[in-house]
């Protein structure tokens, strides 16, 4: 965060910052494995890896919670400024993505264990893993940002999202076709469509992250700026 962050004069200061760096990182990186973690359960119909998609979430809620006190206290103790305010509110909410898509994940496993005691492999798999992948990807690429304060690799993360809501579109209407065509399977299938709807929304919360990063930065808010606008807006070569 030296590129960001202004030279303090309590050396204390420049660690409370460098934590909560940390561990905003620490708590994507345990996120990012609970996604994948949670689309490879279903895929393989792998009930224990499901189980344990669930338990990782109480790592996410610890985390998220202490991140929130670190971030209330270095605005309550330090009355920062500048970048250094925009780094802690940019973190905060982004934390709050990160916690969300630790839900979204929590929900697929339990949707792999009600599509595991149906007892049969319902269409929908070959797109959940090519989403799941994009996904997953995203997140990865979002921290990654993060991490180097990249805003070119910010705006592509959020331009992603679209290839994945075109994705999702197509397999909506895959799937919608196919009950049509056989309403016995439309319980196993409706699972599948709720799987879809949480990696499309692991999706959405990835490209808010980038745009959080983007006002840490730029100091822009580009939460309702479209994602083809991006680098006119804050000036990049994107």
């Amino acid at each position: 965060m030296k590129e960001l962050t202004t030279d303090h004069i309590s050396q204390q200061f420049n660690n409370e910052l460098e934590l909560l760096r940390q561990h905003f990182l620490t708590m994507g990186g345990v996120v990012e494995n609970q996604v994948q973690d949670a689309v490879q359960a279903l895929l393989d119909a792998n009930g224990s890896l499901a189980e344990d998609v669930k338990n990782q979430d109480a790592t996410v809620n610890q985390l998220d919670g202490l991140i929130d006190e670190e971030c209330r206290r270095i605005l309550a103790k330090r009355q920062p400024a500048a970048s250094d305010l925009r780094m802690i509110l940019s973190i905060s909410k982004a934390v709050s993505e990160l916690e969300r898509m630790g839900d979204e994940a929590k929900k697929i496993a339990n949707l792999t264990l009600n599509l595991i005691n149906e007892g049969e492999s319902p269409r929908g798999y070959v797109e959940i893993n090519r989403i799941g992948q994009m996904v997953t990807r995203m997140i990865h690429d979002s921290l990654d940002a993060y991490a180097r304060l990249d805003i070119d690799a910010a705006i592509k993360v959020a331009k992603q999202d679209r290839a994945v809501d075109q994705e999702y579109n197509t397999a909506m209407r895959s799937l919608v076709t196919y009950m049509m065509e056989d309403p016995r399977s439309i319980s196993r299938v409706i699972n599948v469509i709720w799987v879809l709807r949480s990696l499309e929304r692991i999706g959405d919360h990835a490209r808010h992250t980038c745009q959080h990063l983007i006002f840490m930065v730029k100091g822009v808010d580009v939460r309702h700026v479209n994602v083809n606008d991006l680098a006119g807006e804050v000036g990049t070569k994107s």
